[in-house]
């Protein structure tokens, strides 16, 4: 019989699922467009980076989602009578390295969308996101999230996962 797990893999497993539960709370705000559910993921001082762009503070976090939800809202309104497309982001391949109140972890994210006459799904972009993590009273919290989009912008030519062996 296996020996039963210690409370520190308990408590690694927890966490590690405190985590993916943001990362995936954050991808369903995004696809909906519900910003204060997506400012809600990052401490106040929180930063996000992506190719296009950088917001730093939750409330730039927040107004950034709000502007992308305003875009989309347009191009559905520019296309009708066609049914709004609707986008759809995916993570895998989740690697975490915790160390106490303080995290960073790292997945490959695709997004699925069907923005076409057909209304056909397609992929039109996939790339990685790059997390800083602080546990928090209300529960992990990111306090970097980087996006690295392999269509509209470059990445790493080395594997970022390297220094963790």
């Amino acid at each position: 019989m296996p020996a039963a797990p210690s409370a520190a893999a308990l408590h690694e497993l927890l966490d590690k699922q405190e985590i993916t539960e943001l990362q995936n709370r954050y991808m369903w705000a995004l696809d909906w467009r519900d910003a204060e559910m997506y400012a809600s993921c990052f401490t106040e001082d929180g930063r996000m980076l992506w190719p296009e762009g950088s917001a730093e503070g939750r409330e730039a976090i927040r107004e950034s989602c709000a502007r992308m939800g305003a875009f989309y809202e347009k191009l559905a309104a520019a296309s009708a009578p066609l049914k709004p497309f609707r986008l759809r982001h995916f993570l895998a391949n989740r690697i975490f390295d915790i160390k106490g109140d303080r995290a960073r972890s790292w997945a490959y994210w695709l997004d699925i969308n069907n923005d076409n006459l057909q209304r056909w799904p397609q992929v039109p972009g996939y790339g990685y996101y790059e997390d800083n993590l602080l546990r928090t009273p209300d529960g992990w919290r990111f306090t970097s999230r980087m996006i690295y989009n392999e269509v509209s912008g470059e990445s790493s030519a080395a594997n970022p996962l390297r220094n963790l062996l």
